[in-house]
């Protein structure tokens, strides 16, 4: 399960919607061991692609030296899907490479007519994919 505060959930929806039509894409590090996502890291789209994200090899590079210089990993993953559902892509499951991250997708298309978007966590590995269940809280306890 993911578990979330409201100002995170918050941020990456209103980031996806922010750059649509181009998918966006962006990280929430928290220490080390803690599963607990803390900090939001938005990152470019340097596809800059409304069916395709990629990070940007330096500013990836930076993000991770960062990370490991304040004892933190990714601990979700994110991206959006402008056009379908908030499902990962054969794409998004072959470039999968970090087991422990949760792997949210925001879709900003209304593909089921269920409202404005959809926010759905995964959890990839080795090709993988099972949903979890999404707890937004106020505040970590």
């Amino acid at each position: 399960m993911l578990t979330i505060t409201r100002a995170l959930y918050d941020q990456i929806v209103e980031h996806s919607r922010a750059d649509h039509p181009d998918e966006a894409c962006g990280v929430v590090a928290g220490p080390v061991g803690s599963g607990r996502p803390e900090r939001f890291i938005p990152m470019l789209n340097a596809a800059r692609s409304p069916t395709f994200y990629e990070f940007d090899s330096a500013d990836l590079l930076k993000l991770y030296r960062e990370m490991d210089d304040r004892d933190e990993e990714p601990v979700i993953i994110y991206h959006s899907h402008t056009a379908t559902e908030a499902y990962p892509s054969r794409t998004d499951i072959t470039y999968a490479n970090e087991p422990g991250a949760h792997y949210v997708l925001v879709s900003t298309a209304d593909t089921d007519a269920a409202g404005p978007f959809q926010f759905r966590s995964y959890s990839i590995v080795d090709g993988v994919v099972t949903e979890e269940d999404v707890r937004v809280v106020e505040e970590y306890v």
